[in-house]
């Protein structure tokens, strides 16, 4: 039996049990474990397919189990935090605003809102599916990563945990569901739009062929050092950005040859 060929796929594996166990914990509400879990998941999912490669083990049962565990992990846990993050801005804004002591008291269109994050959901499940037939986003994505989208929204617990004291009004601002329609309403486009973003997957490690991800990387970590948790949205954004700055780069490069 060869051991080796199992050890990506285990890995996975591990991925998928974080994705239900942040399932779990955002049903009890506690998203900031749900948080934490994500990111344990988001490192496992980064190196089962560096240690496929590692191995020379890669195949197509992994492709699809790595695309079904990241539904769960990258798909319906973030649609279940936006949908308690918009739940739990409306009872805040309804409290504060109408100085109503039950808070269960919400209009019936405020009831539905919180569904309105699903859609991020169901654009994810479109964005894995197009990824598995898609054979242009071997080394790089076409459109932003489930991953990638899901540590977004994941950090919103987080800042408003760790920082509520630190910015005041900022706290406030993350305390309004429409922040959280508008934000699933933009990254459910990006998830299947038609955007090169480069891939954090490193053939070698020279300078030369990794300009782009040893960039990322140390601003990224400069970025997380001076500002922790909120240093993460900017970090996404700033992947985003990058990469439109090396298409633009790459398709100058192709011109002059």
């Amino acid at each position: 039996m060869n051991i080796k060929k199992h050890i990506p796929n285990a890995i996975t594996c591990g991925n998928l049990f974080c994705g239900c166990l942040a399932i779990v914990a955002a049903f009890k509400g506690n998203l900031v474990m749900t948080a934490y879990l994500v990111g344990i998941a988001a490192v496992l999912d980064f190196f089962d397919g560096f240690v496929a490669r590692l191995l020379k083990v890669g195949g197509e049962l992994g492709k699809q189990l790595d695309s079904l565990a990241d539904m769960v992990t990258f798909g319906v846990v973030p649609g279940i935090v936006v949908f308690h993050l918009i739940e739990q801005s409306i009872k805040y804004k309804e409290y504060f605003s109408q100085g109503i002591q039950d808070t269960s008291t919400i209009g019936m269109i405020a009831r539905f809102l919180p569904y309105f994050g699903f859609l991020i959901t169901i654009f994810s499940c479109l964005r894995l599916a197009k990824f598995n037939i898609d054979t242009r986003q071997t080394n790089s994505f076409i459109g932003v990563p489930t991953p990638a989208n899901t540590i977004l929204i994941c950090s919103l617990p987080l800042i408003m945990e760790f920082h509520r004291n630190d910015y005041g009004k900022f706290h406030e601002f993350l305390l309004n569901p429409y922040l959280y329609i508008g934000l699933t309403i933009i990254m459910s486009y990006l998830l299947i739009a038609e955007l090169p973003l480069f891939a954090m997957k490193f053939k070698n490690f020279g300078w030369a062929d990794n300009k782009i991800r040893y960039s990322f990387l140390i601003i990224s970590v400069i970025l997380l050092i001076l500002f922790q948790f909120i240093a993460i949205p900017f970090i996404i954004f700033l992947y985003i950005v990058l990469s439109i700055i090396n298409n633009m780069m790459n398709k100058n490069k192709t011109v002059e040859h």
